[in-house]
């Protein structure tokens, strides 16, 4: 099959545009430990990292042998949206080289954004960072049934732009950047070509189709190059 030119560049929001996996981190534990289910920060990364609030609390009382009701499930999910709040509240602050990167690759491609953070954390930190207006199309953690490593986010990412542009847009014209092995795996599993963003040597993103330290390296070029 003949891949066509990129037509659009898809952007994870967490650890891509900003730094915000330590806030995510200490919102869940705020919430996990005084039920006895916190865990530590290298079992986050090995384990949990990527998740939306729904699956990462599932997963979290799965472990533990625990049943998770619906109506608790809605009630953890608020609360660690309001110790998230507070977390957002003192700043997050953007990825390196992030926003140079969403400014050189918009002048050239139409973005959208794909996410499993709630809406009300990704707009107001877009706002934040300048970049409201960057993105044609965003797909948070509610628009969605299942979350990422699943690649029904992407799809719904690459067909909201799509119908944003007035177009048919192959999944296969679009390059997703991701810093999970969820992410990558989502993103790959829809069909998009994945630049993945490593944050140390033990990232876990060999799914992608390239691998960068730093979102530097990430222009049309590049992109071009990809294959």
């Amino acid at each position: 099959m003949t891949i066509p030119p990129f037509q659009a560049v898809i952007f994870d929001f967490d650890g891509v545009l900003v730094d915000s996996e330590p806030a995510h981190y200490r919102a869940f534990q705020a919430v996990l430990e005084p039920r006895g289910l916190g865990y530590d920060w290298a079992t986050y990364l090995d384990h949990y990292i990527g998740f939306d609030d729904r699956d990462g609390f599932r997963e979290a009382y799965a472990a533990a042998g625990r049943t998770l009701s619906a109506t608790e499930l809605e009630e953890l999910i608020a609360a660690k949206g309001a110790a998230f709040e507070t977390e957002m509240a003192a700043g997050l602050a953007p990825i390196e080289g992030a926003v140079a990167c969403v400014r050189r690759l918009g002048a050239v491609f139409p973005l959208a954004l794909c996410s499993g953070a709630l809406r009300g954390e990704i707009v107001p930190t877009l706002e934040q960072l300048g970049l409201s207006e960057a993105f044609g199309a965003l797909v948070s953690a509610e628009d969605v049934a299942h979350s990422k490593p699943d690649p029904e986010s992407y799809r719904l990412a690459v067909a909201r732009l799509g119908a944003q542009l007035g177009q048919d847009l192959p999944t296969a014209a679009c390059a997703a950047i991701e810093d999970t092995p969820a992410g990558v795996t989502s993103a790959a599993g829809a069909g998009l070509r994945v630049v993945g963003l490593a944050h140390g040597p033990d990232h876990g993103l060999g799914g992608a189709h390239a691998v960068v330290e730093s979102l530097a390296a990430v222009d049309p070029a590049f992109l071009h190059n990809l294959g």
